[in-house]
């Protein structure tokens, strides 16, 4: 175990550069004086550690410094192993690039390694194309020339030309300054500024895409799960939203949660059901949402849905009324 930790420490002084003990400590989660202990075992083997003092000191590496330390234990193996297995990477075009990577992490391996962590790897299975209702779980196709292309961009912060299919509009071109990529669900998403304005890219939708050798205006440093969940609060809490107040049985609460934007108000009502004040993103959404529910949800308002519900229910019912 310490030769994993000091491996780790000597790991993270190359990625940041300089780091205080306090804050070695809170990555590698041991105490300041272990800290310490490591620190003066790294220097008496002969990595150039070295002390800086000062409100902003810290330890850190001498410039220069390299050194391989590919060794990888049973379970950093086992885990890039499972990585490996996700569909993610393929909305990002780097699905190929993965797998010639997983073969090259197994054939590093030791024997020891190799047989377990593949043996291992199999019994673990992460996002089935299916589920246990055999939906099939279908990703979004994006040309790998086009994800090729805004990948570049992003990695090497130029501005980007798309021509992008809007919904409900016909394909524009632009020019963005790329922030990141996003997976969700299988689904690819580009973070961008456009004018400066905050804009967000289903890449399914980028009909073709330039890398532009102009640097795109955008900060050096970028949290980007932040800005992801900055960005989804606003799309919840925009557009055409609707408020419905229903009622719902509470064996169905949870699939409710699953479609609706927001809960804003819930009690329970005298007969065990649940009344609720809930947002969805817009009339459409509303609709199939209580219909997915069929007798276990009532729309108490708006109106309007509760007679589209209805309507719907007739159409249903006439269809079903007569001999095909």
């Amino acid at each position: 175990m310490r030769a994993d930790r000091l491996v780790s420490l000597v790991l993270l002084l190359r990625q940041h550069g300089r780091l205080s003990a306090v804050a070695l400590a809170r990555e590698l989660e041991v105490s300041t004086r272990t800290v310490l202990r490591d620190i003066e075992a790294l220097s008496s083997a002969g990595v150039p550690v070295y002390a800086e003092r000062g409100r902003h000191g810290g330890f850190a590496l001498l410039p220069g410094f390299r050194t391989e330390l590919t060794g990888l234990n049973h379970d950093e193996a086992l885990a890039l192993l499972i990585a490996g297995s996700r569909r993610g990477a393929q909305a990002f075009g780097l699905g190929s690039a993965l797998a010639s990577a997983m073969l090259k992490v197994v054939d590093a391996l030791p024997e020891s390694y190799r047989d377990t962590a593949a043996g291992a790897a199999e019994r673990l299975l992460i996002d089935p194309e299916t589920d246990l209702l055999s939906r099939r779980l279908v990703a979004e196709e994006v040309p790998d020339t086009v994800v090729a292309e805004v990948r570049r961009a992003v990695l090497a912060g130029h501005k980007l030309r798309i021509h992008y299919a809007a919904v409900d509009q016909s394909p524009k071109w632009r020019t963005v300054d790329p922030i990141g990529l996003v997976t969700v669900r299988d689904q690819g998403y580009l973070l961008a500024t456009r004018s400066g304005e905050d804009r967000t890219y289903r890449l399914s939708r980028v009909l073709a895409a330039q890398e532009l050798a102009e640097p795109a205006q955008r900060p050096d440093r970028v949290d980007l799960d932040r800005a992801w969940q900055e960005r989804s609060t606003r799309f919840r809490t925009g557009g055409d939203q609707v408020t419905v107040l229903l009622r719902v049985n509470p064996a169905r609460r949870e699939d409710l949660l699953g479609t609706a934007l927001a809960v804003r108000a819930e009690e329970a009502d005298s007969d065990g059901w649940l009344r609720m004040e809930v947002a969805f993103q817009d009339s459409r959404h509303a609709e199939w949402a209580l219909w997915q529910l069929s007798t276990n949800a009532e729309a108490l308002s708006p109106q309007w849905l509760r007679d589209s519900l209805r309507n719907r229910a007739t159409a249903l019912a006439t269809r079903y009324g007569v001999s095909p």
